[in-house]
């Protein structure tokens, strides 16, 4: 057997599913489904036996739910998961939990709004992405609850836009930041590499902890304090500017990065129409989607903010966008928030 190849278990009820996944991974010659099992019972056996490196994870099965499964195992033999979850507004709230709990990464059912084409290439990229996870800098927190101090009120309201990319392990990266920030934070943008109907369901969940709103982009949807736009899944979210106001627009295009939507979409359209008045945050992810955005904003004026290493679940994006040169600050996940107001208040 080589060895350096990402061992995959498929945990799902569904044969066909299993079947599909199986056909499609066993294509890569980086990628080796060493199981598959119809429920959490007979996975446990095969985890023990097979050792994978990544888990594809079924969120809603007979005998015992994923949930469960995946809280007992990331107590007792912690691993790379993926959640593998329908559309269904339950399903998708499931997913989020599951992130809570210390899944890495979520993926929509086959038979979704993407192409099996478009699947195909986002389940072998988030399974080469989460063989990279150091699984103890994948922070389980299990519930809603603030996790920090909030940061101080700003001195004043400003034009200021703040444009945040992330990727692997971002979901619990993002809800730490955005739910530090005050009430009068100027107006964020924000991609996630995330499907569809998820990025709705995540939105909703940190609007229901954060001081600010946070709901998912409709196009366009003005850039407002207060508030931040979280780009849908499957669509590209770009920065405009009528006037003195800011706006998005939501729409769909070829995928950048294999993204969709893509941080350097977002990037460069903020490099392009906000300028100096731009904060860019890079966060955890595989790949380097953001890097060259990142720079055309540093070299437009705005300042830029990474995630360092140590906190990071897969330091990718930022060491990417480090290697640029386009960033300014580089800081722990717990200092971001605080880093954010610190150049909101530069003039």
């Amino acid at each position: 057997m080589d060895n350096h190849k990402i061992k995959v278990l498929i945990v799902d009820d569904s044969a066909i599913v299993r079947k599909i996944f199986s056909e499609d991974l066993s294509r890569e010659t980086d990628l080796e489904v060493v199981g598959t099992a119809p429920d959490p019972f007979v996975a446990r056996d095969k985890i023990i036996r097979l050792k994978p490196d990544v888990i594809l994870l079924d969120i809603e099965m007979p005998r015992m739910d994923g949930l469960t499964f995946l809280k007992k195992l990331m107590h007792f033999y912690p691993l790379p998961v993926i959640i593998v979850s329908s559309l269904t507004p339950k399903g998708s709230g499931m997913a989020l939990e599951a992130m809570e709990y210390g899944a890495v990464d979520v993926l929509s059912k086959p038979g979704g709004p993407y192409s099996v084409g478009d699947m195909s290439l986002q389940l072998k990229e988030k399974i080469r992405a989460a063989a990279k996870v150091r699984m103890d800098r994948v922070r389980k927190t299990g519930s809603g609850s603030p996790i920090g101090p909030v940061t101080k009120i700003l001195s004043e309201t400003t034009q200021k836009v703040i444009a945040i990319g992330a990727s692997t392990g971002g979901t619990e990266a993002l809800k730490e930041v955005l739910i530090r920030l005050p009430l009068n934070t100027p107006g964020i943008l924000i991609v996630q590499h995330m499907p569809a109907q998820f990025t709705r369901a995540f939105a909703e969940r940190l609007n229901g902890i954060c001081q600010i709103e946070v709901k998912e982009a409709k196009d366009t949807d003005s850039v407002l304090n207060g508030q931040a736009l979280i780009a849908p899944g499957n669509f590209h979210m770009i920065l405009r500017r009528s006037g003195a106001k800011y706006y998005v627009n939501v729409k769909d295009g070829p995928m950048v990065h294999h993204q969709r939507p893509a941080v350097d979409v977002l990037f460069n359209s903020v490099a392009q129409y906000a300028g100096s008045n731009a904060i860019g945050v890079i966060l955890t992810g595989m790949g380097a989607d953001g890097a060259q955005g990142m720079l055309k904003m540093k070299e437009g004026g705005a300042r830029t903010i990474a995630q360092d290493e140590e906190s990071c679940v897969v330091f990718g994006m930022p060491k990417e966008a480090i290697k640029l040169n386009a960033i300014d600050r580089v800081a722990p996940l717990g200092q971001i928030s605080n880093e954010i107001i610190q150049m909101i208040n530069m003039n």
